[in-house]
């Protein structure tokens, strides 16, 4: 869907690797938007603190997030998703979800053009959020182009993307 959504309500879908600054931006996309941020990566550690590892579990935490993301569309919120969304499948779920909730969907794909930063900002995230470079690098191989409507910011350039952000938005 193009047209804005009564009451302005949207989706918005971050996608990019870990380390690229995906967080850092839907948290100032939700404070800007008065909206909910939803991320992935927490509820795949949770998964995994039960024993849930490996691909399922993956797509699990995209679908019980789509889940909680369908309550705060019905609720009426604009809602921001956080999540590495690097596979098709898992981007289906936003395309379905604002579908069938009758909001557009935004998708915002995130990435730094400086493989050095990149690398820096990976080994220096938090023990509980740490993915290796290795991973990192493994996971950008694996990463299936992203075909259609988005934005596509690079968080190496030393601008702030967000008032671009929120005009794509709009």
């Amino acid at each position: 869907m193009d047209r804005p959504a009564p009451g302005g309500q949207v989706l918005v879908a971050f996608a990019g690797l870990p380390g690229v600054g995906k967080s850092t931006l839907a948290v100032q996309v939700g404070a800007a938007l008065r909206a909910p941020v939803l991320p992935v990566d927490p509820v795949e550690r949770a998964l995994g603190r039960y024993g849930l590892t490996g691909d399922v579990p993956g797509m699990a935490a995209y679908g019980a997030v789509a889940g909680l993301a369908e309550v705060q569309l019905g609720l009426g919120l604009s809602v921001v998703v956080d999540a590495v969304n690097p596979v098709a499948s898992a981007r289906g779920l936003w395309h379905d979800l604002a579908e069938r909730a009758g909001v557009p969907l935004r998708v915002i794909e995130v990435h730094c053009g400086d493989e050095a930063e990149h690398r820096r900002r990976v080994e220096a995230r938090p023990p509980a959020e740490h993915v290796t470079w290795e991973q990192t690098l493994v996971r950008r191989a694996e990463y299936e182009p992203l075909i259609g409507p988005r934005l596509v910011v690079d968080t190496a350039v030393a601008i702030d993307p967000l008032p671009g952000i929120l005009a794509y938005l709009s």
